[in-house]
Parts: structure tokens; sequence; C-alpha cells
């Protein structure tokens, strides 16, 4: 195993000598067997090394007890330590963001505090083959693009130095194989045997048939992935030549494009373009910019209708008049109406928020109005989400007759300025089944037979 790794980090060039190294220990068997690695290595490579442990306060004693391992080992060792606590929970809390979204923010921010602390030169992290197959899959199904499509990078700028992946060219079971003839004998999340999260179910189910139908698919999905970032490299460098040549920046800090000349570009430069223009305007600094708004984008060029509007997230909108886009965050024309059809799961930018909706295994709580759960089985999608229609009624849980949407926004004292952009999510028969943190209906009600929940949450700007 240790000349498969040497072989592919001399080949990506991952590592120089003299160098301080970073290594992203969560106790596990993965990034153990990565301290290892460097471990032995050290003394020949001349590397100064620093063990970087985040206790993610999610599994109480089991994550102290991940945290004085780790520690423990470094002491035996002779290695540098840095161990913090944060408590991903609030964090998750305090930005609306899902466990995982939040953990690896936390953990990435760690590990940078550590990275410039000892001026370090790499970031090595634990991801073998495995999880490579697993995060391309994963992304293929949820519509990557990019160099998404292309997985787990085997190396990218981080802080002032890179990150590295030096197991990329290894399969789990070559791991555990090496921590068992080395002794090493490292902590298990049990967390990762649970199917309630989509990578275990990818790990535990389509894993195991890609292995029986090609022992070696990890190096396969490797190579794939190498190509793939190469071809991303290409194009994008394509891209930013047209970029230049079409869109025009004005010192207001608008952007024009002229929709001839955008329409003149090759179908995979124009998703470029307009990637490259949301990472200008955006300033590389949206996670919730998505594929959904590209797509949008794309359509509003290419309509035959002359004009039209999208609003984006941050404030930013996109005004088609005629023969250009404009791409502003100073528009102050009154929030147009709006309505869009979705399946599950989504996650749609409207003027004033953002609303997600997904099907759950278990019933989720309800902590307040702008949250909907119901009987997945039991509403007909899929679903649109519009603003209020004239005539609108709906049947609201507990009345046996149907109401106005005018009538329950008066009764429930609804300013009058917002009740044109309140998001309605209406079933695929017509049915308006919720007023987003208003009322709900009756349909859809959840009862002991339920074993799939429809989960819509509304969060206002």
């Amino acid at each position: 195993m240790e000349n498969v790794v040497d072989r592919f980090v001399q080949k990506h060039q991952l590592l120089k000598r003299r160098s301080t190294v970073v290594i992203g220990v969560s106790g596990g068997p993965d990034s153990m067997a990565l301290l290892h690695y460097f471990l032995q290595r050290k003394k020949s490579w001349d590397l100064r090394i620093v063990a970087a442990h985040l206790n993610h306060m999610l599994r109480g004693e089991e994550s102290e007890d991940d945290y004085s391992y780790v520690e423990n080992y470094a002491q035996q060792h002779n290695i540098l330590f840095e161990g913090a606590h944060i408590d991903v929970n609030a964090y998750k809390e305090k930005y609306g963001l899902t466990t995982q979204i939040a953990a690896r923010e936390c953990r990435y921010q760690f590990f940078e505090k550590v990275m410039v602390k000892h001026d370090a030169d790499f970031l090595a992290l634990g991801h073998h083959g495995d999880d490579q197959i697993e995060t391309m899959l994963m992304r293929q199904v949820r519509g990557a693009i990019g160099f998404s499509r292309a997985g787990i990078p085997v190396k990218r700028r981080f802080a002032k130095g890179m990150i590295i992946r030096p197991f990329l060219c290894l399969e789990k079971a070559e791991i555990i194989d090496y921590i068992e003839r080395v002794g090493i004998n490292p902590r298990i999340d049990p967390s990762n045997e649970r199917d309630e999260y989509v990578r275990n179910r990818f790990r535990h189910v389509i894993l195991p048939f890609l292995k029986y139908e090609n022992p070696s698919v990890h190096e396969r999905f490797q190579q794939q992935s190498e190509m793939l970032f190469k071809d991303e490299e290409l194009l994008m460098s394509m891209a930013k030549e047209k970029f230049y040549q079409i869109v025009n920046q004005k010192e207001n800090g608008e952007s024009v494009v002229g929709v001839k000349d955008f329409q003149s570009l090759a179908f995979p430069l124009q998703r470029r373009v307009i990637q490259l223009l949301l990472n200008y305007l955006y300033n590389f600094d949206r996670t919730d910019v998505t594929n959904v708004h590209i797509e949008q984008i794309l359509a509003l060029f290419n309509n035959k209708n002359p004009s039209g509007t999208l609003h984006l997230p941050a404030g930013l909108h996109v005004i088609r008049s005629y023969g250009c886009v404009i791409f502003t965050f100073a528009f102050t024309q009154e929030v147009s109406r709006y309505s869009y059809r979705v399946y599950l799961p989504f996650k749609l930018h409207l003027p004033y928020g953002v609303i997600i909706g997904e099907v759950l295994d278990e019933e989720p709580e309800v902590s307040n109005r702008n949250v909907f759960v119901g009987d997945a089985e039991e509403i007909y999608l899929p679903l649109t989400i519009r603003t209020r229609k004239a005539g609108d009624r709906m049947v609201p849980l507990g009345m046996k007759g149907s109401k106005k949407l005018k009538a329950i926004f008066i009764d429930e004292k609804i300013d009058k300025r917002k009740r044109d952009v309140i998001p309605v999510a209406e079933d695929a028969k017509g049915n308006v089944i919720w007023i987003a943190g208003v009322k709900r209906s009756k349909y859809g009600m959840i009862t002991g037979k339920t074993s799939k929940f429809l989960y819509i949450v509304y969060k206002e700007k």
C-alpha cells in the first residue's frame, strides 16, 4: 500500500521536502492510517507534522473520547497536536444549515486557523478511492455541472498552501489491511453505518455492486475524475476569454451582456460564462447559488420573450430588456409575481426568502408556521410554489369548507405589503395545501400509517 501511495504522491507532486504538513485526524481508520503513513516518511522527507482534530460536540462522550484518543496518540509519537471544540449544532441553528454542511464549515475554518498558525504548506486529508466513487455518483444524481462532476480533487489551494489527498489511489479495504498490519486500533463512528445519510446508502448499496463488477473500480473512477478536471480547466480558460469579450462591466457595479453575443457562444461556454459572471458579482462568496439559477439565466437569455426579471440571492437581479441582459444589485422595481413547478427535493430562492422541500423517512419537529409537514403519499405531486392569485381558496385545517386566501390574510392580520410575496404551496390537483408562515390545509394530514413525510420550510430574509 505504501508503494502505491508513494507513486501517487510523486505523480501528482503532492509533497515537497522540508514542508509543514497539517493532517486532519478524526481518529477513524482513514485519518489514522494517513497520520501513520506521514509519520513513517517524516524523516526521509524532512517533514514537520501537525495532527489537527476538531471535536464537533455531536456525540457527547464519544466525541470527547475521540479527542482524547488523537491527542494521546500524538503525544506518544511526539507529534504536534492542535485540537478544538466547536458546538456544531449551535452553528447549524445560527446559520440555518444541515448538520453535515455545518460540520464541514466548522471543520475547514478550524483547519485554516491551524494552517495559518503553523505557516503550513499542506493540509493532508484521508479521503480514499471509495469516497471518490460515492461523491461522483451522488453529484451525478443531483445533476452536478462543471468541476463538481469530477468529484474530490487530488489537490487544491487552501489558506496559504494546498489541500492534498494522497489516499485517493486506495480503496477502503487496503486502508483497513494497513492499520491492522501496523497495529492501529482506530475510533469507529457508529453514524457511518446509518442509512439515514445519503452517502451511507450509496456506500452500502451501490458500492458493493460496482466492486463486484470490477474490483478495481476505484482506480477507474479516479482516472475519470482526473480527466474531467483537465477537461473543465480547458473549457473554463476558453470561457474566460469569451467573458472578457462579451461582458460589459459598468462603474456602478452593473454588468451588461448582449443577447446576440451570448447566443453566439457554444452551449458549454454559455454555462461557464454565466458561472464566471456570478463568481465575479458575488466575489466567490455564495454557496447558495446553484445550477438552478444558471438554468434560469440561460432560459432568460434564450427565451423568445424580449423581457423578464429574475431575483437571485443577496439581492442580485437579472433583467432582460430586449437586446441585453443586465445583472445588478440596484434594482428597485416592485417584486414580480412568480410560479415554479418543483420536484422533490427542491430549493428555491424567492424575492424575500428561501423555500426548501424534501421527503423524510422520520417525522421532523414542527417548530413554527414556517414549517409544513404532511403525509407525502397523500399529497398530489409535483407541487407548485407561487404567489397568490385572485379568487384563491383553501380548506384550512379544522374547517369543513373552503375560505378565500384574502380572508385568511385579513383574519391573520398579515401586512398588505407582504400578501403578494408570501409563498403559496399548491398540489398537482390545484389544492392550496399551505400558505407559508400563515396556515396549512387539511390535505396530507399525518396519521399512524404515515411512512413518508413531506417537509417544507420557508426562511424569510
